[in-house]
């Protein structure tokens, strides 16, 4: 006669057992570890946040202020100086800061969209083609985006001097035509927008290869292209060595060349610091509405490459 032995189960794990009842009626805590890291998340957070809006918060005061008030009361007050500033900033030297102002916009707005359409082709070029010497040809592209704008200066100054355009507007929009981070941008959003099947169904209804880039690829990475464009943008406005270099006339600087000259002028004058403050002011304006009327774009287009 054969016995048939249960091991017990354990009145822990039985689900109407005293045990079982006492733990649902505890309070859940959650782990040390993950609070803490909650905790150096927002932090940093916090303190990335406080780091780009404090210094802008601060030169929307300091353009209310007149030279006086600049270093002296307290820092985040409103002056009554405004209107003065921008009247100041507009008439000084016959209106010259509208000048750099516009140069500006040239510089950037060029740069932007032809510079950003160059790379979106060269990107699409390396994502949907195979042709001789891809792979070295996109590798120099990855070291141009380890090579800082700064270090490429001089050389392109010896370039423009060689052919003659220093002191133009040349010598600054040719060099923001071919930017090899956009590039590199440009293959990751290809990849991601166009799919390979499209373009083959694009090709057997008999559509060539330029037709098909403008027709077919390039309305899909749309995002894309004001993504990098924004960059670009944002890059070439904010771009201080290569016009530095590459300028001598006054009527040809960008606003970030004509207010470093008044910077230098405010040891001598001190009333140069109201114009440098306010021109600061109004330069980044710009910037602020580009970036808000094509949010949704480069938005989208960043959680695709991220994405992908």
């Amino acid at each position: 006669m054969s016995a048939l032995l249960e091991t017990p189960r354990s009145s822990a794990a039985l689900p109407g057992s005293r045990s079982a009842r006492r733990d649902r009626g505890r309070p859940q805590r959650a782990p040390r570890r993950g609070m803490l890291a909650t905790i150096s998340v927002n932090g940093l957070l916090v303190v990335g946040s406080a780091y780009m809006i404090l210094p802008l918060l601060w030169l929307v005061f300091a353009a209310t202020k007149d030279a006086e008030g600049l270093y002296s009361g307290n820092v985040f007050s409103l002056g009554g100086s405004l209107l003065a500033n921008m009247e100041q900033l507009f008439t000084q030297d016959g209106g010259i800061f509208v000048r750099w102002l516009i140069n500006s916009i040239l510089y950037a707005g060029i740069g932007a969209v032809v510079g950003g359409f160059v790379a979106v082709m060269a990107g699409y070029a390396f994502d949907k083609f195979d042709f001789r010497g891809k792979r070295p040809l996109y590798a120099s592209v990855l070291v141009g985006v380890l090579i800082p704008n700064t270090a490429t200066v001089i050389p392109l100054y010896l370039l423009a001097a060689g052919m003659g355009v220093t002191n133009t507007y040349w010598a600054v929009l040719i060099p923001t035509l071919c930017n090899p981070f956009s590039v590199y941008l440009a293959r990751v959003f290809s990849a991601g927008y166009i799919p390979n099947e499209t373009l083959e169904a694009a090709r057997v209804d008999g559509a060539g290869t330029v037709r098909t880039f403008l027709k077919v690829g390039l309305p899909m990475i749309a995002p894309g292209f004001v993504t990098i464009a924004l960059f670009q943008f944002v890059a070439i406005w904010n771009n201080f060595m290569l016009p530095l270099i590459m300028l001598q006339n006054r009527d040809l600087f960008p606003s970030s060349v004509g207010i470093a000259l008044w910077q230098s002028q405010v040891q001598q004058n001190p009333e140069f610091a109201t114009l440098v403050i306010a021109g600061s002011f109004i330069s980044v304006i710009p910037l602020v509405i580009a970036f808000v009327s094509l949010q949704r774009f480069w938005r989208s287009g960043l959680s695709a490459g991220s994405v992908k």
